[in-house]
C-alpha cells in the first residue's frame, strides 16, 4: 500500500489515539499514557531531523538506547516500545506509511516482578485503624465521614480486587443496600460482576449513613463524591490517604498503594484454593497471562500440599482452622506469612 501524503507527527498521533478510543475503548488514562510516550518519541526524532512519517529502524533503535541512557528501567523502555509498535502498525495498516520500521525491534530483557503482597494481618491493621478513627466520638462529623469513606474503600478493594480507577468512579447506584454483586465498568468500557461480602456491604451502609447525614449523597451521581473537576475522588487523593493510614497503622507507607490491595485480593484467593480462571474474571484481565503473575502463590500452595498431605511425607500436619471476623470468616491466619 502506498503511503499517503506528508502529515505532521501531531496529526498522526491524534489519528492513532482516535483509533484506540473508538476501536479498543481506551480510557482516559490509557490515552494519556500513549500520548506521553509518542510525543516524547516525536520530540526525540525532531532533534535528529526526523519525523514519525519518515523514521527508520535505526532512528527508533537510537531512541530506545537513549531512554536507557536517561535512566529508564527495562519495564519502562518495554512499555515505550509497545506504544511505538502499535503506532507504526496502525500507520502501515491505514496506509500512512509503506513500511513498519518497528517490526524488527527487540525490547530489553526483563524479569517479571513478583507483586508485593500484604498479609491478612496487615490488611486487618489498616481496617482496625480506620475503624478506630470512625469510632472517635469527640471528632467533627466531617472527619468521621472521611474515616468511614476510607474504611469503605479499603473494604471494597480487598473484597473485590477492583482497579483504583474503577473504585473511585463507582456510581452512587452501586451502593444498593440489598445488592450481593457489584457491577463494575472496567478497561475498554467492559462490564463485569464481582461479589460483595458481608464486611464490604456493612462498610457501604455505615459510610452512606454518614454521607446522607452530611446531605451530600442526593446531590451527586458518584459513590465517593468530591468537589473537584471530576466530581469524584481522584486516584491520587485516595493513594495519599492510604499512605497516611499506613503510617498511622505502623506499616511501611512506601510499600503500600491501592494496587497492592488488589494484589492481596488475588493472592489470598489463590492461596485458599481459588481457580486461576475465576480470579482472572474477577480482576477483569483480558488475558490469563496477566493473572499468571500470581502463580508464585500457587507454587507455594502446591509445595505445602505435597509436604503436608502426601502419604510418604515424614510428618504430615493438618491445616490450622481458619480465623475470621465474625460470620464472614474471611480472614485466614494461615496467610500471615505471605
Amino acid at each position: 500500500m502506498a503511503p499517503k501524503g506528508k502529515i505532521s507527527d501531531r496529526s498522526l498521533i491524534e489519528l492513532f489515539l482516535d483509533m484506540v478510543a473508538a476501536e479498543r475503548g481506551g480510557g482516559k488514562n490509557t490515552l494519556a499514557a500513549y500520548a506521553s510516550d509518542l510525543n516524547d518519541l516525536s520530540a526525540a526524532l525532531a532533534e535528529r531531523g526526523r519525523s514519525i512519517g519518515g523514521a527508520q529502524t535505526d532512528d527508533l533503535r537510537c531512541y530506545l538506547s537513549a531512554l536507557a541512557a536517561r535512566g529508564f528501567a527495562a519495564s519502562s523502555v518495554g512499555r515505550r516500545l509497545s506504544s511505538i509498535r502499535q503506532l507504526f502498525r496502525f500507520l502501515y495498516r491505514e496506509g500512512y506509511r509503506g513500511d513498519d520500521p518497528s517490526a524488527v525491534l527487540q525490547g530489553p530483557r526483563q524479569a517479571r516482578p513478583v507483586p508485593h503482597v500484604m498479609s491478612i494481618s496487615q490488611v486487618d491493621r489498616l481496617l482496625s485503624c480506620t475503624r478506630a478513627q470512625m469510632d472517635r466520638q469527640a471528632q467533627p462529623p466531617r472527619e468521621r465521614l472521611r474515616a468511614a469513606r476510607l474504611h469503605c474503600m479499603i473494604e471494597l478493594l480487598y473484597a473485590t480486587g477492583l482497579r483504583v480507577s474503577e473504585l473511585v468512579a463507582l456510581p452512587a447506584s452501586a451502593a444498593n443496600p440489598g445488592a450481593q454483586m457489584l457491577t463494575v465498568r472496567g478497561k475498554g468500557d467492559k462490564e463485569r460482576l464481582v461479589p460483595l461480602n458481608e464486611p464490604a456491604r456493612n462498610a457501604i451502609r455505615e459510610y452512606l449513613h454518614l454521607l446522607c447525614a452530611a446531605s451530600r449523597y442526593h446531590r451527586t451521581k458518584w459513590l465517593f463524591p468530591s468537589f473537584g473537576a471530576q466530581g469524584h475522588m481522584t486516584r491520587q487523593h485516595f493513594a495519599r490517604e492510604l499512605k497516611g493510614l499506613a503510617a498511622a497503622a505502623g506499616l511501611r507507607a512506601g510499600t503500600l498503594s491501592p494496587h497492592v490491595l488488589r494484589h492481596a485480593f488475588a493472592s489470598h484467593l489463590l492461596h485458599n484454593g481459588a481457580d486461576l480462571r475465576v480470579v482472572q474474571v474477577l480482576l477483569g484481565h483480558a488475558d490469563i497471562s496477566t493473572t499468571q503473575i500470581y502463580t508464585h502463590v500457587l507454587d507455594e500452595r502446591l509445595k505445602s500440599l505435597v509436604r503436608d498431605l502426601h502419604p510418604l511425607a515424614e510428618a504430615p500436619t493438618l491445616p490450622s482452622p481458619a480465623r475470621g471476623r465474625g460470620k464472614a470468616g474471611r480472614r485466614d491466619g494461615a496467610l500471615d506469612e505471605i
